[in-house]
């Protein structure tokens, strides 16, 4: 059998500034293809699409990595928007579309911090436009390095997490939104102390969600690497 190949939903910039010559570029952050690679599966990078090219996407691939980046649009979740985001409406169509067809196509999906929040929408839940008025930890931890734990988290008893994680880890933060409403397709997988929902998961269907980045960490954090060997070999 070849390797499992994990296809990572792509970003796209308009201006990847002058090393770059200003082009309009389609990347991911190359921890998630490190990542991948390390774990013994392979990745593939999978630019912004019309929402009808998702089935022949996701038939290529064996699961799904939907990744961070910008805030998800408020309407997916019937609220106005309160704050002033960063969107991107088509990556939205387009990943919802994936979400949509893994789950026709019976495949797994792993979702990191907007993904996550993605995923969440996608079942119906909702949610805050703004932590805030709502903790007094920050979750957007610049500027303290990306792989340096910013807060705390207490994984579920039931959860896959428990077994990485143990019942109390620590983990890093980019993120100024977060689950508000958990839709009933999840279980809670992980708080964070203040009470902000950190991970969700349905183990039937093989969907697990962080708002962390594993990806910023996983070179030096043992924990961060180990989830990705469970996506590529278990989930």
């Amino acid at each position: 059998m070849g390797r499992v190949v994990v296809g990572i939903a792509a970003n796209e910039s308009l201006d990847a500034g002058e090393n770059l010559h200003h082009l309009s570029i389609t990347y991911t952050p190359s921890g998630y293809v490190e990542a991948v690679q390390q774990a013994g599966g392979l990745p593939m990078v999978m630019p912004i699409d019309s929402a009808d090219m998702a089935k022949e996407y996701v038939s290529r691939i064996d699961k799904l990595i939907l990744a961070g980046g910008q805030d998800v649009s408020p309407h997916y979740y019937k609220q106005t928007q309160s704050v002033q985001g960063s969107y991107l409406e088509k990556r939205d169509q387009f990943e919802l579309a994936l979400m949509d067809e893994a789950l026709k196509q019976g495949k797994p999906v792993f979702a990191v911090c907007r993904g996550m929040q993605l995923m969440n929408v996608f079942f119906g839940g909702d949610l805050k436009q703004e932590l805030h008025s709502y903790t007094e930890i920050a979750h957007m931890q610049n500027p303290i390095p990306k792989e340096q734990p910013a807060h705390g988290l207490v994984t579920k008893e039931t959860s896959i997490l428990r077994s990485i994680y143990g019942e109390q880890a620590e983990v890093n933060s980019f993120h100024n939104q977060g689950v508000n409403r958990v839709a009933s397709e999840f279980k809670e997988a992980a708080l964070c102390p203040d009470g902000l929902v950190e991970a969700i998961e349905n183990k039937t269907r093989r969907l697990l969600g962080v708002q962390w980045h594993p990806d910023f960490a996983f070179t030096t954090q043992p924990k961060e690497m180990e989830v990705f060997d469970y996506v590529v070999n278990a989930l």
